[in-house]
């Protein structure tokens, strides 16, 4: 880990022992914690010659081509049994696209494949439904935005209907600043998240359309009252909730920090919305000792998901508290990290790779597609210095310019991987490559609004 422009050499006894204090009364949550480990330390040690080739540090190095060809596999026909699946269909080609792209595969020999599959599932109402024929819903059709902007092309961005689409997001839009997933469906930070996202990356007006139930309310743009409402969402204990008043849970930190980040500065965003040092000690607090890995929620086990989901808020959460950023990637010297790069990463290759190809949750679990994607997402992330640069040129989109104020360089320390287990990287906020990002926000700037 680099402090202060200083290397200092990991030191992994943490990371390969018992935590010297333990609670001598055993529960069925302690007996699983217990479990977890004992299934994380063998491999953690680098016991398992099964892993194949390693770095020095005994860490295995990250077996990009199995991983791509399970990837490629995922995009292919599935077996009669995955039909439960359907409604999940956008999300299942953003996962493999996502982790595709990560590993430096080109995605867009699936341009027509993707643009033709989704073309079925925009309904005439404006978004996307997770199959032909379901309602739309705020995380398909995110899902759907963001692969088409991976496949890139005039003719898959152009086939959303981007008016369609801003007159459906009125009708999700709540009196209370939030927004519901689906229409009379629940409300929570997804939608928020998931909303702005679309409204930002596809150059949508931010006022709310003229029928929208939210402008009985007083209410006119899609902004109005969406930083108070996530605000109500952080607990007592400093995390965030899906909704006011229910459990805190790092998938929902991450929509909540990302979500403000688009709104404004983070700086300006996070500080006055939510209670920081609270996020900061509750975010702390889910990455564990020896794994080196993150739970989701207070006694939750560690799963490679939140890799991202908790990993990435600390770039989001470190550009709300340091004004000195871009200095620091001027000269090379990202400042100490508010969370363990290192410890992840370890338990990353360590842990969480399948001998056959793909990433899982822990040892014990199958790889799938969703894990595959944010622990390769959260690796890259903890491989990158992903910072917000006040000072880059304003985009055309003048009033959301801000989530387009982010820049990447990589993370450089003592403890290294090597370069055959290093990952492109991804955009903070829109958790796709940053290229794509930026050649889709190019697109519909050049589409003006309506």
């Amino acid at each position: 880990m680099a402090t202060n422009g200083q290397n200092l050499t990991p030191d992994w006894t943490v990371s390969t022992t018992w935590p010297p204090i333990r609670d001598e009364l055993e529960t069925e949550t302690s007996a699983s914690q217990d479990k977890t480990v004992q299934q994380c330390l063998p491999l953690l040690h680098a016991y398992d010659s099964s892993l194949g080739d390693f770095h020095h540090d005994d860490l295995p190095k990250l077996d990009r081509a199995k991983h791509a060809r399970f990837l490629h596999r995922s995009l292919q026909t599935l077996p009669a049994v995955a039909v439960g699946y359907d409604a999940s269909r956008p999300w299942m080609v953003y996962w493999a696209l996502t982790a595709l792209s990560l590993l430096g595969e080109d995605v867009t020999p699936y341009r027509q494949r993707v643009t033709q599959t989704f073309a079925s599932m925009q309904n005439v109402e404006g978004g996307f439904g997770g199959g032909h024929g379901q309602i739309s819903h705020c995380a398909s059709s995110y899902a759907v935005v963001l692969s088409l902007a991976m496949v890139g092309g005039a003719d898959s961005l152009g086939m959303i209907d981007r008016k369609a689409l801003w007159h459906w997001l009125g009708q999700v839009k709540q009196a209370d600043g939030g927004f519901r997933v689906c229409v009379d469906g629940e409300e929570d930070v997804r939608g928020g998240y998931c909303s702005m996202v679309m409204i930002s990356l596809l150059n949508l007006p931010l006022s709310l359309p003229p029928g929208a139930p939210a402008r009985r309310a007083g209410l006119e743009s899609f902004m109005d009252g969406l930083p108070e409402y996530m605000s109500r969402c952080q607990t007592f204990e400093g995390g965030i909730s899906g909704s006011p008043q229910t459990e805190a849970h790092g998938a929902y930190a991450f929509c909540a920090l990302a979500c403000l980040s688009i709104l404004g500065p983070p700086q300006r965003t996070i500080s006055s919305y939510l209670d920081v040092p609270l996020l900061v000690a509750w975010l702390s607090a889910r990455q564990y000792a020896p794994e080196g890995g993150f739970a989701g929620r207070t006694n939750k086990l560690v799963d490679g998901c939140y890799s991202h989901w908790v990993g990435g808020c600390w770039p989001l959460l470190d550009a709300a508290i340091s004004d000195s950023q871009a200095k620091q990637a001027a000269e090379n010297l990202p400042g100490s990290s508010l969370y363990s790069r290192d410890g992840l990463t370890r338990y990353i290759l360590a842990c969480c790779q399948s001998e056959k190809g793909g990433l899982r949750d822990k040892p014990s679990t199958y790889p799938d597609s969703y894990h595959t994607c944010y622990v390769l997402a959260g690796l890259s992330s903890a491989q990158h210095y992903n910072y917000y640069n006040k000072g880059q040129k304003d985009s055309g989109l003048s009033e959301l310019g801000d989530a387009f104020r982010w820049a990447s360089m990589p993370y450089r320390s003592s403890y290294q991987t090597g370069e055959g287990s290093r990952l492109r990287p991804i955009h903070p906020i829109y958790v796709i490559p940053w290229s794509a990002v930026e050649d889709t926000r190019e697109y519909f700037e050049q589409q003006g609004q309506f």
